[in-house]
């Protein structure tokens, strides 16, 4: 019974509409998979196909003489290009792929297009979640991707691998056949051959079920990427470059609190889901008096402190009082409601949701020993009254 999903000719159809006009290369091992694809647009004006011989396999010139061959007999024009896999501390696969993705970066053509389809989609995402991947690796392989002035695309992801096995019968196709597919010893064989097989047994549609999870974390990152550039915007910042935007989404969603991402001069860090800005470490600072002016600058800690008439620090002890703003040094106590007991800093700004390592450069005011004010918590009990109401501006 043919799939519910998209079948592969109207997949195709799709993709030669949105690229007509450019010039698109299937990337062609010579495997089932590519040589499907390359059937579905060989008619495409302007189509051309793209080998890479790995050099890994005693097979691998028979598979490049087999490309040759289907090119010649179905009038595509088609490069080999010859790479030198350097393993190094990647992996085999790793290897073979970043080698292959250089030899796409010689290749003069606006397209790329590669035969991963629903399956091998469902295969990586299963992967990258045991692997303790964040939401990127959550969301598999994209669509689209923009690759050295390039476009890679995937025009048979949402087809499953049996509809392109139909294909192929239907119209006779012949491919060649990778005898490392047959290796346990590499992940996704594995994951193939044993781990796909077993939860199968279980959950019959777990391919579907994972690709379709793939396109709403890809669709959750997207989102994510939008609301990074917005929130660099709103701070000032220049948005970086595509390739450090995707790394500093997947520092900031795959990493522990406290993971700081210099950008411009600020550091983006995370903390309770929330991305915050704030400036590096400063050095030393010196208290700071405050005498009742409404506006007192503090550029040591980035910011300025603001005094609006209101319930606040009550006018009645700005009387010949000496304020001034200091920096923790430990154990200060503020009580917030008459009612309730003195309760520790620490525990108030955890409350608050203020970072542990931003506590340190919270200015706060205090008269004498007396702590009176800390900002984003109030007014200790004790002074609290009409007066001036404190608030702390930062230039972040």
């Amino acid at each position: 019974m043919a799939s519910s999903r998209k079948p592969a000719n109207a997949s195709a159809q799709a993709f030669l509409q949105a690229n007509e006009g450019k010039r698109v290369a299937v990337a062609l091992s010579g495997g089932m998979d590519s040589v499907v694809l390359l059937h579905l647009l060989k008619d495409h004006p302007g189509i051309s196909a793209i080998h890479v011989h790995h050099g890994l396999s005693p097979n691998a010139d028979a598979w490049a003489a087999f490309c040759r061959r289907l090119c010649r007999q179905w009038h595509v024009p088609l490069s080999v290009h010859k790479v030198k896999v350097k393993k190094a501390d990647k992996g085999l696969e790793a290897a073979a792929r970043e080698a292959r993705y250089q030899a796409f970066k010689k290749s003069k053509v606006d397209v790329i297009a590669l035969a991963h389809h629903l399956d091998d989609q469902a295969e990586t995402v299963l992967m990258n979640l045991l692997r303790g991947a964040g939401v990127r690796g959550a969301g598999g392989m994209r669509p689209l991707a923009r690759f050295e002035g390039k476009l890679l695309a995937r025009p048979l992801l949402e087809v499953p691998r049996k509809n392109l096995e139909e294909h192929a019968r239907r119209h006779g196709l012949e491919w060649v056949e990778d005898e490392s597919n047959a290796d346990e010893t590499l992940t996704r064989n594995f994951v193939r051959g044993r781990l796909g097989p077993l939860i199968a047994t279980r959950f019959p549609q777990w391919q579907s079920a994972l690709a379709r999870a793939a396109r709403l974390f890809a669709q959750k990152e997207d989102r994510a990427s939008r609301l990074l550039r917005d929130f660099l915007d709103s701070k000032n910042l220049r948005a970086p470059s595509e390739a450090k935007l995707v790394e500093m989404l997947k520092q900031l969603t795959s990493s522990g609190t406290g993971t700081r991402i210099d950008h411009e001069g600020k550091s983006l860090r995370v903390y309770r889901g929330r991305v915050l800005l704030d400036a590096p470490p400063a050095g030393a600072f010196a208290p700071v008096a405050w005498t009742g002016e409404r506006k007192l600058a503090i550029p040591a800690l980035g910011g300025e402190l603001r005094f609006k008439p209101g319930t606040g620090i009550a006018s009645k002890h700005m009387k010949g009082t000496a304020f001034q703003v200091r920096l923790r040094s430990g154990g200060e106590r503020l009580q917030l409601h008459p009612r309730r007991p003195r309760r520790t800093l620490k525990n108030l700004f955890q409350e608050a949701g203020v970072p542990s390592w931003a506590r340190s450069r919270v200015p706060l005011l205090f008269c004498g020993e007396d702590l009176v004010w800390a900002p984003g918590l109030g007014v200790d009990v004790r002074y609290r009254g009409r007066g001036l109401a404190p608030e702390w501006v930062s230039n972040a």
